[in-house]
């Protein structure tokens, strides 16, 4: 099945790409690696600490919704996105309270959606760290390296 038929089975619609902004690219290919910038979670979502405004479950949800925004990126940056041979590296930032320390719980939000929607291949190498503050008071901020079919 084709990812995109697969994204639309699981009742899921891609957001529009992000905008930047600051002086940067939403992403950079280099050979067959694509490299995205960090991505936050749609407007629409909640913004705060998790721990603090908002709970594990929104932190889950956001970072959810970050990976259908980097998946955007990826499908504007290759323009197939059935050419993803791999979700090499994740790394996720939580904005969070001070005694928070599921951080991972709220990135497997993105690691769940990139694997539900990719297979083996959206498995990956993942960091998971806590921050006092993320732009605009997102409460997740997500960047990605993937591999492209050559």
């Amino acid at each position: 099945m084709k990812i995109e038929e697969k994204i639309k089975e699981m009742g899921l619609k891609l957001p529009e790409i992000p905008k930047p902004v600051a002086n940067y690219v939403p992403a950079v290919r280099t050979g067959n690696l694509l490299f995205l910038s960090g991505h936050g979670p749609e407007k629409s979502v909640p913004t705060g600490k998790v721990g603090q405004e908002l709970t594990l479950e929104q932190g889950y949800e956001a970072a959810k919704n970050t990976a259908l925004c980097l998946i955007s990126t990826i499908k504007n940056s290759i323009g197939d996105l059935d050419e993803v041979k791999r979700i090499v590296k994740l790394v996720g930032f939580v904005n969070c309270s001070e005694d928070f320390k599921d951080q991972p719980k709220v990135v497997n939000g993105a690691s769940d959606l990139f694997v539900a929607v990719f297979g083996e291949r959206g498995k990956h190498a993942r960091a998971a760290i806590g921050m006092y503050q993320l732009p605009g008071g997102i409460p997740v901020e997500i960047e990605v390296i993937i591999e492209i079919e050559a």
